[in-house]
């Protein structure tokens, strides 16, 4: 190859990565400006933004609500990353790597930060008693696919949407690999789903709100607007899961919380009630 870039000795951010969220890639951690984060009256305080990541535990917590647990009244918040909300003082506080989710709960004393979805997703699992399954085995088997996901889903967000949708130049070796990998990854799921209904087993879990945030919304075409480029008609098991999932109304209730762009109907940009919702 002409031309091909030479890694130097000793790498240094010495120019602009380029590309969407070129202002907001650093290579340090910490704050870059002093701001509290708002805290409102119920006892779970949410820091988010409705990216797959972030949907994840509003989904969880409207499913929590749905099933009578009173406790899981959440204020949601804004954190437009794009802005760079998540450097600020306050949310380093809640979550020292500066992504989104994070979640603060004043239920309890002192107020328990949790940070990374997945993590935010058992502890809420955990506390209310829903959506894990108690026996042994059929836990085991829907934690295993909740650190799936965890450890998945870089592939595809940071690698597969990255260089697809949000690379300043289209690099083919970058979107030939990471293509692979994401259509592994749906097969993988495809094979799953032939033997079970949900991921975890028989019963709907957090294993399914995790995986369904990334991949369901993936093959219905509302994650990358990838659908037919990923050519998702091959794994018709993947795609009857994503629909029974996509039907569920504290799902459809989830997807609009903290969501500040596309049709204003399904725009929530914070949620303080269920009320807002309405």
């Amino acid at each position: 190859m002409n031309n091909a870039y030479v890694p130097p000795k000793v790498w240094r951010n010495d120019a602009a990565s380029g590309g969407k969220f070129a202002s907001t890639n650093r290579p340090v951690a910490g704050p870059t400006h002093e701001k509290e984060l708002p805290v409102g009256k119920q006892p779970l305080q949410l820091y988010s933004l409705a990216t797959p990541n972030g949907v994840k535990v509003t989904i969880l917590l409207e499913e929590l609500l749905a099933l009578g647990h009173t406790g899981a009244e959440y204020d949601a918040w804004l954190i437009r990353i794009g802005e760079g909300d998540q450097f600020s003082s306050g949310f380093v506080n809640v979550n020292p790597n500066s992504k989104i989710p994070a979640l603060l709960d004043l239920s309890v004393e002192p107020p328990q930060r949790v940070f990374e979805s997945g993590s935010i997703l058992l502890y809420l699992a955990e506390k209310f008693g829903a959506l894990l399954p108690t026996e042994s085995v059929a836990r085991t088997e829907t934690l295993n696919w909740l650190f799936w996901q965890m450890g998945a889903a870089p592939y595809l967000g940071g690698g597969f949407g990255h260089f697809y949708v949000y690379a300043p130049e289209k690099i083919e070796y970058a979107i030939n690999r990471f293509t692979m990998e994401a259509k592994r990854q749906l097969d993988v799921l495809n094979r799953r789903l032939e033997e079970s209904p949900y991921l975890g087993g028989n019963d709907y879990s957090i294993a399914d709100i995790a995986v369904w945030s990334w991949y369901g919304q993936l093959v219905k075409g509302t994650v990358y607007n990838a659908a037919e480029f990923l050519a998702v008609e091959e794994y018709p098991h993947v795609l009857r899961w994503a629909e029974v999932i996509a039907a569920r109304p504290a799902v459809q209730r989830g997807l609009r919380v903290n969501r500040p762009w596309g049709d204003e109907q399904t725009q929530v940009s914070e949620r303080h009630s269920a009320a807002d919702l309405d």
